[in-house]
This record gives structure tokens, C-alpha cells and sequence, in this order.
């Protein structure tokens, strides 16, 4: 992973064998910030898992092994109570036959590249806590 600074926005590039969320979740320790909006991401990718969330609030998760074009990611990340970072994505992908496949993003791995761009959100406390009767850990803002 490489990135760069331009006051508030990061553009981050990531590598071959880089998973998404634990490469966006140290970069928000290195950079040391707390709130930031995911805007945008391209790329392409492997050995994802996403889904959605059911009617009892139960997510249900669904492969996409073979690589496949990151066609649009978006999301944001904030900290835990205990103070861990934690990326909420939702994306899109396109196979190799152009079928879409979109939904919560829980697993991907770079496959070629992906292209991030992330807005630091530096006077915005945002934790994620748990709701009552849901897999989501809920944003409460301070």
C-alpha cells in the first residue's frame, strides 16, 4: 500500500494480496485519525465475501471468489468503544461475464490494484456501538 495527503483527502493505493478493510482499518492508526468517509474506490479484486442484512437483522453472506472488477466502493470508518478502527464498506463488483454483484462488503482482497479515496472527517467523532436485535454495530456520534 502506498498514499498520499492532500489536507483532509487521502488517495490510497492498494497492492496484490492487501485485504481491504484490514489495510484501511492500519491506515487510520498510522494516519492517526478517528472519522472519515470512504468516497470512492476502483480496482480489482479477489476472494471477496459480501452481502446483506436480513428482515431479523441477520446478515447473509454470499462468495465471489475468482477476481473480479471493483467497479464502485464506498463507506466509512470510525473507531470502537475500545478505540479500534472499524471500516463499514458497500460495493459493487462486475465478473468476468459483466453479471453485478453488490452489497456490504465483509472480505476482498486486491487482486491487480485498488483505488481508494478517503476524506478524514477531523472535527467528527463518530464510534460504532452494538444494537439491540442486529449483526451491525450501530454509529452514535459525540
Amino acid at each position: 500500500m502506498e498514499w498520499t495527503r492532500s489536507g483532509k483527502d487521502l488517495f490510497v493505493r492498494l497492492d496484490p494480496g492487501d485485504e481491504i478493510h484490514s489495510t484501511l482499518q492500519n491506515l487510520a492508526d498510522e494516519v492517526e485519525f478517528n472519522a472519515a468517509a470512504i468516497t470512492s474506490g476502483i480496482g480489482r479484486t479477489r476472494d471477496n465475501l459480501y452481502g446483506y442484512m436480513d428482515e431479523q437483522g441477520v446478515y447473509q453472506r454470499r462468495p465471489l471468489d475468482n477476481p473480479s472488477e471493483l467497479v464502485s466502493l464506498s463507506g466509512n470508518i470510525a473507531r470502537t468503544q475500545d478505540g479500534k478502527a472499524f471500516t463499514h464498506i458497500h460495493c459493487c463488483w462486475s465478473d468476468d461475464d459483466n453479471n453485478v454483484h453488490a452489497g456490504h462488503m465483509f472480505q476482498s482482497v486486491v487482486h491487480v490494484v485498488a483505488e481508494i479515496h478517503i476524506r478524514i472527517l477531523s472535527k467528527a467523532i463518530m464510534t460504532r456501538c452494538p444494537l439491540a436485535d442486529v449483526e451491525l454495530l450501530g454509529l452514535q456520534f459525540s
